[in-house]
């Protein structure tokens, strides 16, 4: 694996990227050929690989069984659970999530890019745009991640010909108008083979952009987050109670947004007491200021009861504060989300009780419209509803802040997560 010093490690950016589409469109052999160009694998992985290839009765180094780790997945060539995987290069560290390309494992999918800065859509340049490309590209625009790539794959299938690269293009471009992607690039790629995945191909010499690596190393994503709108819900008090820490009382959590600075004055919700900064502190170090999204541990100038689930904002701009919560709701569950029904909803460190109020309208992902004649909302379908909590939620709109503008429904009885909401 490349060689980096821990310190320059530490320091280095992150991009989460998610990658999507149809099924075989080669999405695990995608990710398999970039941890082998960026020499990501261990030896030892390699030879596994290489073992199971023969295996299979493959003629080549199968990339792809790198993150088709169920046994189910190798047998049928396909992807069924969100594999991650983690590699670096110079200039920037990766999380990958490969997810599912099947209608059945929508909700696998949006699990993937919950947590993305970008989504690398892959197209079969002899398919072209298909019901799945569409599906997953309204999922990542759903989930508000800024910025797509959309590989066009297997071009060596169809003689790394432009015209059908610039067809491909000029659909995806049609129909994604209609999307809230504000920064969309277009790569015509071989993953098999290699081409404009790491290395600049020498068979598609009429495409002049970067290649994936490229786009991947350069991409700007340090406005994705809100810094404007300060956010810290309290994770944990901590009471040491020591004969060193006597008096300590320190707030635990990690900064959903905007900036901290020693001595800002802060408002505490849901009480709405006030108070200043006195300290921000992590692991044993002082900090003057600390921002979105650092884990820190605050004390405040005057002793206010605070617990778990409350919020530290600002005071000039504090979030909406409301029982009534109107969001997209994806459903992750085959038990249907039933209206009247109650659950437990989790959003930030807060949990409380909801009831499911209306149901508004269901989202046909295929064509984008709305059915309002369907109501009902069951395994992997994405719909508009109305809940009301038992206490009050100190929330923010989706887009403009992912954290505290997110929320998950679970069961009260068995503790699952049954469905992931954005908040209107």
């Amino acid at each position: 694996m490349t060689a980096l010093k821990d310190n320059s490690y530490l320091q280095m950016d992150l991009l989460r990227f998610t990658t999507a589409g149809s099924v075989d469109d080669g999405k695990s052999t995608l990710i398999g050929r970039l941890l082998y160009d960026t020499k990501s694998i261990f030896e030892d992985q390699l030879d596994a690989i290489e073992e199971s290839s023969l295996k299979r009765g493959d003629s080549y180094v199968n990339l792809a069984l790198l993150t088709d780790g169920l046994r189910a997945e190798r047998e049928q060539g396909i992807t069924i659970d969100v594999a991650y995987r983690y590699f670096a290069t110079p200039k920037r560290k990766f999380i990958i999530a490969d997810t599912p390309g099947h209608i059945q494992y929508t909700r696998n999918m949006v699990t993937g890019a919950s947590t993305a800065n970008l989504a690398i859509i892959l197209i079969d340049a002899r398919h072209g745009v298909v019901e799945q490309t569409c599906r997953h590209s309204f999922i990542a625009s759903l989930l508000q991640i800024k910025h797509i790539v959309v590989c066009v794959n297997k071009m060596d299938l169809v003689d790394f010909k432009e015209e059908v690269f610039e067809k491909i293009k000029k659909d995806y471009s049609e129909f994604s108008s209609s999307l809230s992607v504000p920064d969309i690039h277009f790569i015509p790629i071989s993953a098999l083979l290699g081409d404009n995945v790491v290395d600049v191909s020498e068979n598609m010499p009429w495409y002049k952009g970067g290649t994936l690596l490229y786009t991947l190393e350069n991409v700007n994503i340090s406005g994705d987050l809100n810094y404007q709108d300060a956010r810290f819900p309290v994770q944990w008090v901590i009471r040491p109670q020591s004969n060193e820490f006597h008096d300590f009382r320190g707030y635990a959590g990690r900064i959903e947004g905007g900036t901290f600075n020693v001595g800002d004055e802060v408002v505490v919700l849901p009480s709405g007491f006030t108070s200043k900064i006195k300290s921000i502190e992590m692991l044993n170090e002082q900090f003057q200021q600390a921002f979105s999204p650092m884990s820190v541990t605050m004390t405040l100038e005057n002793e206010i009861d605070i617990s778990r689930g409350d919020m530290l904002v600002k005071k000039d701009n504090p979030p909406k504060v409301s029982q009534d919560i109107e969001l997209m709701i994806c459903w992750l569950n085959e038990k249907k989300l039933q209206v009247g029904g109650k659950y437990l909803v989790k959003h930030t460190t807060k949990e409380v009780k909801c009831m499911i109020k209306e149901i508004k309208y269901k989202v046909d992902i295929n064509t984008l419209n709305k059915k309002e004649e369907d109501l009902t909302i069951g395994l992997n379908d994405i719909g508009k509803i109305l809940i009301r909590t038992s206490n009050p939620l100190f929330v923010d709109d989706y887009n403009k802040n992912r954290f505290t503008g997110s929320l998950i429904i679970i069961d009260e009885f068995t503790n699952e997560t049954l469905g992931a909401g954005m908040i209107l």
